[in-house]
């Protein structure tokens, strides 16, 4: 299970708008900045094919100006 953690920089003015959109995204939470105008966008998956999913609608939303992925791993199932 991919889990992941981004910080997300939204367009001027688009804070609201892409906290809206991520929320509404199944595997993400969303933990807004309280100083800054940043996200930090938790993922997890089940699987390899749910998170390109998941990326896949990342990369299609139009507020987000950077993405950047700060850490990463897969929590092998046992």
């Amino acid at each position: 299970m991919p889990i992941k953690s981004y910080l997300a920089h939204p367009h001027q003015g688009k804070k609201s708008e892409l906290i809206n959109e991520l929320t509404a995204l199944a595997h993400c939470e969303v933990i807004p900045a309280e100083n800054k105008d940043l996200l930090i966008l938790v993922t997890d998956t089940d699987s390899k094919d749910q998170e390109e999913n998941l990326r896949a609608q990342l990369d299609a939303i139009s507020s987000i100006k950077l993405l950047a992925m700060v850490s990463g791993f897969n929590a092998s199932k046992n």
